[in-house]
């Protein structure tokens, strides 16, 4: 498995700043490392203090929505993940893969009675709570995230 990290972290204590991107394959196995190193980056700029448990789940969720939905789990398509933090917009990731997207108003609700049981489909519904702004672009195979 080949994943390529690129980071650029520039600023001082006042106004840090910090933008880089990681290209994975479309494998579940990816997710923890992806997720590690992110967090690793984000909690030593201390932008995110006491907001990492909400960003480290969303990203999870929006890289397995990606690997899963948009590759359908084919190692052979890669995901883009890319993150920017500074204190004055906060943390912000973009989460993109090669699938042809979907429509986030078409995901039943998981809090509706008939979905309390489902073993899937909470995905999206975590993100939007867990974050403060989530966009989708690109007929869905965009996820844009920020938390402040």
């Amino acid at each position: 498995m080949s994943t390529n990290f690129h980071a650029g972290a520039f600023g001082n204590d006042q106004n840090s700043q910090m933008r880089f991107q990681v290209v994975l394959p479309a494998d579940v196995a990816a997710i923890s490392p992806v997720v590690g190193w992110v967090m690793r980056l984000v909690g030593e700029l201390e932008i995110a203090a006491g907001k990492e448990f909400e960003i480290e789940m969303a990203l999870r969720e929006a890289l397995a929505n990606a690997i899963v939905h948009g590759c359908k789990g084919d190692p052979q398509k890669k995901v883009e993940c890319t993150v920017a933090a500074d204190r004055e917009h906060g943390i912000q990731i973009m989460v993109q893969d090669p699938g042809s997207g979907f429509d986030p108003k078409s995901i039943p609700s998981p809090t509706e009675e008939s979905n309390l049981y489902s073993d899937h489909g909470r995905g999206i519904w975590l993100i939007n709570k867990l974050m403060d702004e989530v966009h989708h672009e690109s007929n869905g195979s965009v996820i844009r995230m920020r938390k402040y």
